[in-house]
Order: structure tokens, then C-alpha cells, then sequence
């Protein structure tokens, strides 16, 4: 029994616990493993269009993108670091032995493609966004968070990638570096960076949604 009337009950708030982190159980990561794989794969060729009023009627607007990056971090904001990164991989591995699954074919040629660097990155890009996506309970702030992160380390290793073919392959095909890596990199980056932040609002919304359906 408390004898002292000075003395305070002892306070229990600064003995909670940090909110739990969110999580995905392995039958889900392979499932978004499996659903990631195929969004890649079809968003690929499938462009990104806004639809614009007119005086003429409805119109819709080609940004120069596909929805690929977008299927790429969607699958990390709603299935995690492991889900993202093994549908890459997956999606990576099919495009250089088998199926025509890259923008412009597939095999092992396109190693030389200056582009295949931002592929490569679909893998440290959608693990970083999987991982982030799950520290926190799904917020819009995070989720935008999470996927610009992604997105950032997408360009940052298509550049390297770039960097280096113009090291240890001075001359590919009809692209001759380095003077080529100014109008590569406005074509690769620069020039389709705004048409991607608009596919990662699209992504946020969505990830958001079925995250609070699917109650993780």
C-alpha cells in the first residue's frame, strides 16, 4: 500500500511500445511476387495517357511513359521489400533468356542497351520502396515517400549503368560515348521524370486503398 501521499503512481506511457510495423506474411509476398511479376511484364506496353476537355469533346494526352515503374513500386508498396525484389529479378531473368519481356525485345544483347541500367535498378528500387512502405502503417505521406524513394534509385542506377558503358563499351551499336550521355540521360531521366511522378500519385492512391482493405 502507498504510504506516501507525495509521492506520484508511477507512469506507465513512457513503457509503450513503438506502433507495431506493418507486415506481409510469406503466402502474400509470393503471391505479390507473382501479381508484380505479370503488372511488369503487361504495363510494359501499355502507355500513359491523361484525358483532357476540349471544344471538340473528351481527348487524351500520350505522356511518353508506360505504366512499368509504376507496376514496379506498386508492387513494393503493397507486398514488400521481398515481393518487389523478387519480381525483378523474375521479371529481370525471363527478359535475358526467354521471352521478349523488355520494351524492346529481350536476350542477353541487351546488356548493351543504355536503358537496361534503369531495369537493373527495378530491383534495389522496389526492395528500398517495400521496405520503406512497411516501416509505418499505410499513410499517403509514407506511401509517397516510399515510391519516390524507389523511384530515385531507379535513375540513380541508370545512370551509373550509363556511366559505365561509356567506360567498358566506349561504342554500342549506333550510340557512341560519352558524348551520347547528355541526350541519353534527358531522354532516359530528365525528359519522362514528371509523366513518372504523375503514375507515383496514381501508385500512392491506389497502394493506400488496398492496403486499408487488406487490413496491413
Amino acid at each position: 500500500m502507498n504510504t506516501n501521499p507525495n509521492r506520484q503512481p508511477k507512469s506507465r506511457r513512457g513503457r509503450e511500445s513503438p506502433p507495431r510495423r506493418a507486415s506481409a506474411s510469406v503466402p502474400n509476398e509470393l503471391i505479390w511476387a507473382l501479381i508484380g511479376l505479370l503488372l511488369t511484364i503487361f504495363s510494359t506496353f501499355v502507355p500513359v495517357s491523361l484525358a483532357s476537355w476540349s471544344a471538340a469533346g473528351l481527348s487524351s494526352q500520350k505522356l511518353g511513359i508506360t505504366y512499368q515503374i509504376g507496376a514496379v513500386l506498386l508492387t513494393g508498396c503493397l507486398g514488400g521489400k521481398n515481393a518487389g525484389l523478387l519480381a525483378q529479378v523474375a521479371y529481370i531473368f525471363l527478359g535475358l533468356t526467354w521471352l521478349p519481356v523488355f520494351a524492346q525485345g529481350g536476350g542477353m544483347g541487351y546488356l548493351k542497351e543504355p536503358s537496361f541500367g534503369y531495369i537493373l535498378g527495378f530491383m534495389p528500387g522496389a526492395w528500398l520502396c517495400g521496405w520503406l512502405a512497411f516501416r509505418w502503417r499505410a499513410k499517403i505521406e509514407t506511401l509517397a515517400l516510399s515510391a519516390f524513394a524507389g523511384l530515385l534509385v531507379i535513375h540513380l542506377c541508370g545512370l551509373l549503368y550509363m556511366l559505365g558503358l561509356s567506360i567498358f563499351q566506349p561504342q554500342a551499336g549506333q550510340i557512341t560515348f560519352p558524348d551520347s550521355l547528355p541526350t541519353l540521360f534527358m531522354n532516359y531521366s530528365v525528359g519522362p521524370f514528371l509523366g513518372q511522378l504523375v503514375v507515383i500519385c496514381v501508385v500512392v492512391i491506389i497502394a493506400f486503398f488496398f492496403r486499408k482493405l487488406l487490413f496491413y
